[in-house]
């Protein structure tokens, strides 16, 4: 199962090589829709989509993967803030850096301090939001009487 999943990796590592996607001049490019926009990434991520079309089909149709694996889709489908934020800081960091998670891995071979602050930063951030989000689980899970403090008598 490992194999299959290092080799599913390689794989999509070297698609975001070819494509363009670990270039940030190029996703600028492509992102920056009123100066001189390269709408070629289009391609890009129309073929994302088609690939991944038919076994996301079928993954809802099941219980557990090819290799015997859970598969567990999100439970909620409704825009919640907590997806607005996340969404907008993601698009800010894209568009300043031309780097998102996937193709910042791809890039650390190129093993500029660029990319390795880029990929620093990110995990910074997605530590520090696990540590939230846990922080705010313990907070939930205390019982009324215990986020009250005594009066002093």
């Amino acid at each position: 199962m490992k194999t299959l999943a290092f080799l599913s990796g390689i794989l999509f590592g070297i698609g975001l090589l070819v494509s363009g996607m670990t270039d940030p001049a190029k996703v600028i490019a492509f992102l920056d829709i009123a100066g001189a926009w390269d709408p070629s990434l289009i391609l890009v991520m129309i073929t994302a989509v088609l690939v991944a079309l038919v076994p996301m089909q079928m993954a809802q149709r099941r219980a557990k993967s090819v290799i015997g694996e859970k598969i567990a889709f999100p439970t909620t489908s409704g825009i919640t803030g907590k997806l607005i934020l996340g969404s907008a800081i993601f698009g800010v960091g894209w568009g300043m850096t031309g780097l998102c998670p996937g193709p910042s891995l791809a890039s650390l071979a190129a093993s500029t301090w660029q990319e390795w602050l880029f990929f620093g930063s990110m995990v910074v951030g997605m530590t520090g939001f696990e540590i939230w989000q846990r922080a705010g689980s313990r907070v939930r899970a205390l019982p009324a009487a215990q986020l009250t403090t005594p009066r002093k008598t």
